[in-house]
């Protein structure tokens, strides 16, 4: 959906993806790519080198006959055998885990360090439940799926998010997040010298954090009119949102209402 409103808008979309044959069988991405509206670059976010390729490739994409590379920068990661992303194994002690358990962390540590310039409008979708305040706002059953199924990867979430934070120039609040664990940031914050890694608070107008409650393949209720999402900097407590819908989300935010939400990190639920 995200794709859809990019290219209606005049954009051109390029994908870094490690298996470019997820999208085979989508009608809509497969047209979008034979008008090249939409690319597809075979690459891991893991490895620094791809994602400067896949600058490289939006660069060379780009529909707007200028220098840009890039306007607009989604990072997402989605943790779903059959989406491209992280495929998830269950620990009976640790629940679902995620290999390497920094997954997260690290390709969006390669993709802000390699950042084109002018840097594009950086869009991050995290997850709810990662603070103390945002977990007693869940929904009562939904507490042990994500204190014990999703600790794991809500480890790697944090250690996304503290990226961000210091980029952005936000406040840290240990009390709510805690610190990153060892595995997934170095406690002794050697990340913070990364080679080309935006100086703290440089990157405050160019960033928006998106926290979706328990996402779902759902449609988007947005488009149909049977039920419209919520957004806020407030903790929301809902139960779910589909995936479309926080595509929605994303296209409206990025393309329509960037001076709303830019510095911003939102909750989005039903």
């Amino acid at each position: 959906m995200t794709l859809i409103a990019a290219v209606e808008a005049g954009h051109t979309v390029t994908f870094l993806l490690r298996n470019t044959s997820v999208f085979d069988n989508d009608v809509d991405v497969q047209q979008y790519i034979k008008s090249s509206k939409a690319h597809l670059v075979k690459g891991d976010a893991l490895v620094r080198e791809d994602v400067q390729k896949g600058w490289e490739a939006a660069a060379s994409n780009s529909s707007s006959g200028t220098s840009v590379c890039c306007e607009i920068y989604l990072f997402h990661l989605p943790l779903n055998s059959q989406k491209p992303g992280g495929i998830p194994k269950f620990h009976v002690v640790k629940g679902f885990v995620i290999s390497p358990p920094n997954l997260v962390t690290q390709s969006l540590l390669n993709a802000l360090s390699t950042l084109p310039t002018p840097r594009p409008r950086i869009i991050t979708i995290s997850s709810t439940g990662l603070t103390r305040t945002s977990h007693a706002a869940l929904p009562l059953l939904l507490k042990p799926l994500y204190g014990y199924l999703l600790a794991s990867p809500h480890r790697d979430k944090v250690g996304a998010e503290r990226v961000v934070s210091h980029v952005a120039g936000w406040t840290w609040n240990s009390k709510e997040y805690g610190e990153p664990v060892a595995e997934v940031l170095d406690v002794e914050g050697q990340w913070r010298t990364l080679d080309g890694l935006p100086a703290e608070g440089t990157l405050k107008e160019d960033v928006l954090v998106i926290r979706p409650a328990l996402l779902t393949d759902g449609e988007c209720l947005a488009e149909t009119g049977k039920q419209k999402y919520r957004v806020s900097e407030e903790e929301l407590g809902g139960w779910t949102v589909s995936r479309k819908d926080v595509a929605h989300f994303v296209a409206d935010a990025s393309l329509n209402r960037w001076d709303e939400f830019k510095g911003k990190c939102v909750s989005i639920a039903y």
